[in-house]
Order: C-alpha cells, then structure tokens, then sequence
C-alpha cells in the first residue's frame, strides 16, 4: 500500500495542500480581476460621462456669454458609419458641429466598443454612436442632476453597463459591452485551467524527488542501525548537519546507543561480578563439605564446619538481598514507607552501633555537629544508609583512626556526613565507587573486601528519598561521603 510509505505520504499531503492553495488562488484571482475590471470599466464610463459634460457644457458658453440649444435633433456625421440620421435643421451654428466633430474624433480614438447617445433637453437626439443602431439607451429612474448612475442592463440580447448623467439641457449616456469582459476573465479561466495541472503536475514531480533526498538521511539511519547489534555497538551514526531535525534525531540515537553500550557493559561486568561474589562462598563451602566427608570428624569439627558454612550462607544471602533490592530499584518496584523521621535520633542511635564496628580497631567515633531536623524518610532504609557508609569507614581507616559524623541544617536541606580517617581514594577511581561490585584496587592495602553493594544501596536509597550522596576524598589523609536529604519540619538547634 502505497500510504506506508512516508515519502508518498509527504507527496499526497503536499500535492493535496498545493491544490488547494492553487484552487483558492485562482478562485481569488478570478474574482478579483473580475471585480477590478468592472471597477475600471465604471471609473471609464463615469469619467467618459465628465469629459462629454465638459465638452457640452463648454459649448453653452456664447462669447457673449448667453446659453443656447441646438435646433437639431441629430449632427449628420462626416462618415455615416460612426452616426446615424440627417439634420431636420440646416441652422445649426459651427461650434455645435466642431462639438460634434470633437466627440465623433474622440470615438474613433477610443479603443473600446462604447457606445455614446445624447440628447437635449427637448427630448432630441444630439449624438448617437453608429453601433446603436435602432437602438437607444435607457435612462434610469430617480436621476438627480449631474450624478452619474453605472448600472447594468440589457441592450437587445447582450448586457452592457449604462453611465448616465442628466444636466441641465443634456441627457448623457454612455455604455460598454458586458461581453467583451466576460471574454476577459473566460481567457484567464482558461488560462488557469491549463495551467494549475501543469504546474501540480511539475510540483508534484519536484515534490517527491525533494522528499525522497530530505528522506535519503533516514533511509542512511535506517541501514547503519540495522547493523549495531549487541557485539558492535561502539559504532555510531553519521551525523550529517547537526542542526537539522535529522541531524538532532541522529544524535539522540547515538546518545541512546552509547547509553545501551554502557548499559551493557554494566550488565557485563555485573553479571562477572556477581558470579564472582557468589562463586567465591560457593567453593569455600564445597571445599569444607568435602573436607568434612573425607576425614574422621568429630562433634567439634563438625560445629566448626557448620559455622564457617553459616558464615558463608549468611554472606550469599547478603549478597542476595543487596542484588533483589538493586533490582527492584531499578525497576521501580522497590516500596518506600515514608513517615517523618528524626534524623537526629537516627544519628544518635547509629553512633552507638558505630562505636561496637570501630571497638576492635580502636577506631574513635565522635559527633561533631548534631542539629535537630526531621525529614520524610523511611527509618530502615535511612538506617541502612548510615550503616553502609559508617561501617565502610571503619573498614578502610586504620588502626587508632577517627570516624566523625556530622548532622547539620544548611539552606533547607539536611547534610549528614560521615568522614574518615583512613587510606583516601584515587581520583581516577572516586566516580566509579557507586558502582555494583566495585572496590578501589585492593592491592592498595591488605584490608578484606566487602560485598561492593553497599555504596551502590546508599545512593539509591538517597537519591529514593529525593535527595543525593557525593564522596569527597584524599590519598592518605581520608574520604568524606554527605548524604543531603529535603527537611520535612525544621527544629531549633541546641
């Protein structure tokens, strides 16, 4: 179907609005020019009307300055063809024939097929065009004097339009052949008729070669894409002129298809690393089962087995619940219990647990700061968020070293921060550490490794709570995690 193409769709569409746009044009030209036109030919037959009046009028004027009519009521004309009839009296002055003269030439000179009849105020024809005729031109009702009336009328079977004028010893009339303006706008309807097609036909034409090379870019799109699959997507599309709707639509797409390519590398790395995390309690399991199967043991040994074997489920199922609960974030699924919570009192509880974690390093843990706000938070999940970070500082800070907590009300926003004392990050390794499974290169030290989810969960859990968590830190001197939380009810402080 040829609708399932978009270029054909474009060409219908355009071809469709073009003829419209080309009916609505001609339909106006028409009008208009018939509309001038007429305006025209009614300036000309009013103006016509002027100049006769002029010219009679001129004649009334003696110079002697009294009025006279002619006795006539028809001029013989010099050429038969332009008037009819013969003087009824041979009395007539010159100046009525140099007046005559004057209108007869005036007539020959007009290019247009008026037509011109006169008469006295005695009711007398005193000049009548050839091409009347028998015929007379009427007069219409209610004239005042010197208005010139245009109207339109009948003049055997053929319309024209009438211009009269009374004066005070002349009726003037003037008139013009509706026809031959009919014949006018026919030509240019005709015109329009021959040539709204052709040029549909030429735009058309042109419409859909422009539309298929606009199209070329998606066509170009549509084939590299077809080709980046999961094993290429480090290729990329090329971008022709960026600042067009292509060449922004181009962009997004390889924005999405890096996206895509650092999603699955996650996926990648994530899947090695959890395969590792679990493979590793895994083989010290299967390695004590077999040890156990193989020797003599006693009641003892297989107490110590079961421990260590607990020990070992207990870190699976760590690493389990920490994998369930990132994967329900990222789906959306994972539920919120949010009430107001004290987050000082949360501080103050979590300093206690804090100095248990730090007792066997004899690492100090002091508050520095504990302003008192609440904010809408879901108190195990706030917990596990401070937990997390307190005890990722004891573990990476020597012994004999200080872990400082701090709670403070600034612009609004709760900052709680955790800072150590211990071995600082890398910079080239602090933007990767919120990362699943990602520890800082433990060759740096001979510290045990952790689960490398807990930082992974607290920025959830922050960012969950509508807020944020950023790490500060320097090689030998200690690291600095804040978490910024929105306060739901301020509290003075101590």
């Amino acid at each position: 179907m040829m609708f399932k193409s978009i270029r054909l769709k474009l060409t219908f569409w355009y071809s469709l609005l073009l003829l419209a746009g080309l009916a609505v044009f001609g339909i106006s030209s028409y009008l208009y020019a018939g509309a001038m036109l007429f305006q025209n030919l009614d300036l000309s037959l009013r103006n016509e009307s002027e100049w006769l009046r002029e010219i009679l009028e001129g004649k009334l004027h003696s110079e002697r300055g009294r009025m006279r009519t002619p006795r006539n009521s028809m001029l013989i004309p010099q050429t038969p063809q332009d008037t009819v009839g013969e003087s009824e009296d041979q009395g007539e002055t010159e100046e009525d024939f140099a007046i005559w003269n004057k209108i007869y030439e005036h007539s020959l000179l007009n290019s247009k097929k008026q037509f011109v009849y006169i008469l006295d105020r005695r009711g007398r024809i005193f000049y009548k065009s050839y091409n009347l005729g028998q015929d007379s031109l009427p007069s219409p009702p209610s004239l005042k004097p010197y208005d010139v009336s245009v109207t339109e009328v009948s003049l055997g079977k053929e319309k024209i339009r009438l211009a009269a004028m009374n004066t005070k010893y002349y009726r003037i009339r003037v008139a013009y052949p509706v026809e031959q303006i009919n014949d006018v706008l026919q030509n240019l309807f005709s015109i329009f008729l021959v040539m709204i097609p052709i040029v549909l036909v030429i735009s058309v034409v042109g419409g859909y070669f422009l539309a298929k090379k606009s199209l070329r870019p998606v066509e170009e799109i549509t084939q590299t894409a077809r080709k980046i699959t999961a094993t290429n997507l480090r290729e990329r599309i090329h971008v022709g002129n960026p600042e067009d709707e292509i060449g922004r639509l181009t962009e997004t797409l390889n924005d999405m298809i890096g996206r895509l390519e650092t999603s699955f590398e996650q996926v990648q790395q994530f899947s090695m690393d959890a395969s590792h995390e679990l493979r590793t309690p895994l083989t010290i399991m299967r390695g004590e089962i077999e040890l156990a199967l193989r020797e003599r043991s006693t009641a003892a040994s297989h107490k110590k087995t079961l421990a260590s074997l607990l020990e070992e489920v207990l870190r699976m199922t760590s690493i389990v619940e920490g994998l369930i609960l990132l994967a329900k974030a990222d789906s959306g699924n994972a539920k919120l219990d949010r009430r107001p919570t004290r987050l000082d009192a949360l501080v103050g509880e979590m300093k206690e647990d804090a100095e248990i974690l730090a007792e066997q390093k004899d690492i100090g843990v002091t508050i520095s700061r504990l302003d008192k706000v609440t904010v809408a938070g879901d108190s195990v999940r706030l917990r596990q968020l401070m937990l997390n970070l307190i005890d990722n500082a004891i573990k990476y800070t020597p012994n004999g070293g200080h872990v400082t907590l701090r709670l403070e009300r600034i612009d609004g926003e709760a900052h709680f921060s955790v800072e150590d004392t211990g071995i600082g990050i890398p910079p080239n390794e602090l933007r990767k550490i919120f990362n699943r499974f990602y520890r800082v290169d433990k060759s740096r030290s001979r510290l045990p490794d952790g689960l490398g989810l807990g930082l992974s969960i607290s920025k959830w859990v922050a960012e969950a709570h509508g807020g944020s968590l950023r790490a500060e830190s320097e090689v030998g001197k200690g690291s600095r995690f804040t978490v910024v939380l929105p306060i739901l009810v301020s509290t003075p402080d101590h």
